[in-house]
């Protein structure tokens, strides 16, 4: 695999650091600690793909052989149907199934989060029960968006809260507008941060002013912010930050690993030259050419990607030359 022979000798110190650091040395960077986090979120976690057959079945035994290579990235944990999982496709039996999988094979020290949120609130709790049955430690709970002109303030707060109080596992809130079309306003997240069952929020908005505001409004709160996107790492955990869920990470975990090593060990310099890296081939696998890209990069670093269920196409030829010379030009491979 390129990365292991490129990059192991200058990451193996950060990483085996990172490996050693106690949960409270690895929360955000900036922010004073609440009144004691009951859940530690410090951390990288990839938001896993789902692997596919050629005939498009979940392929259980690809996914494995992801996980055995990720058991090496001291990753905080990972999350399992978020977006890059094309949780949309997946039937309600695959879901359970796909985290009943990764949890047998995951380390019991690593957190196994899960996408649960539905359109409506009855069907999230029932979801969200289930996927804490399945071993899920903590429920990523998307905003619901299909009636979003009616997604009010009030509307999100009321949906959030009773998943929350119904919920026997900690509550992620999940913010992605560019697959929603709806970004769950501050003042809910505010609002939300109050409740003793939500643990925190995944913001995958890029709006660096509004993530500095949540660390810094949540400050006396039992809430983490979660970067959700390799983009902005770096600036999210200047600002307080606890860690990242990113797709980058599918493909350069243990850069990533790296850099938040390098983040709270305030060697800003480094992290910073290394998140200049990430930025190009992150937005080629997200913005630019999404899950299709992703999973085709995955293939380059010795990692199970294949394709995606339809209606997602795969990459043209042309377009996996030009994935791969992003990742080429900025040293990847």
């Amino acid at each position: 695999m390129a990365l292991s022979t490129r990059f192991a000798s200058p990451l193996r110190p950060a990483l085996a650091a990172l490996c050693r650091a106690a949960p409270g040395q690895r929360r955000g960077l900036s922010a004073p600690p609440g009144p004691g986090h009951t859940l530690d979120l410090g951390g990288i976690f990839p938001p896993l793909t789902t692997p596919f057959s050629p005939t498009e079945a979940v392929d259980y035994t690809q996914l494995e052989g992801n996980l055995c290579r990720y058991a090496s990235i001291p990753f905080r944990g990972l999350v399992v149907l978020g977006s890059n999982g094309e949780y949309p496709y997946l039937a309600p039996r695959e879901r359970l199934e796909v985290v009943s999988c990764v949890r047998r094979a995951l380390p019991r020290d690593r957190l196994l989060m899960a996408g649960s949120g539905c359109e409506s609130t009855k069907a999230t709790i029932e979801l969200t029960v289930s996927m804490a049955e399945a071993g899920a430690n903590v429920a990523l709970v998307v905003t619901p968006c299909y009636y979003r002109g009616a997604m009010t303030s009030a509307a999100l707060i009321q949906h959030y809260t009773e998943v929350a109080d119904a919920s026997p596992i900690p509550v992620v809130l999940y913010s992605v507008p560019a697959n929603t079309g709806l970004d769950l306003p501050l003042e809910a997240v505010l609002t939300l941060a109050q409740h003793p069952n939500i643990l925190g929020i995944k913001d995958s908005g890029g709006d660096i002013t509004r993530m500095g505001l949540m660390v810094h409004k949540t400050r006396q709160e039992d809430f983490q912010v979660l970067a959700g996107s390799a983009s902005f790492l770096l600036a999210s955990y200047a600002l307080g930050a606890s860690g990242g869920v990113c797709a980058l990470a599918n493909i350069l975990g243990a850069p990533l690993c790296q850099l938040d090593c390098l983040c709270r060990e305030g060697r800003w310099q480094e992290a910073r030259d290394l998140q200049h890296r990430f930025i190009e081939p992150n937005m080629a696998v997200t913005r630019r050419f999404g899950i299709p890209g992703l999973k085709k990069a995955m293939e380059w670093f010795g990692y199970y990607g294949g394709p995606c269920r339809a209606p997602l196409a795969p990459l043209s030829p042309p377009q996996v030359e030009e994935l791969r010379g992003t990742f080429s030009t900025n040293g990847w491979l």
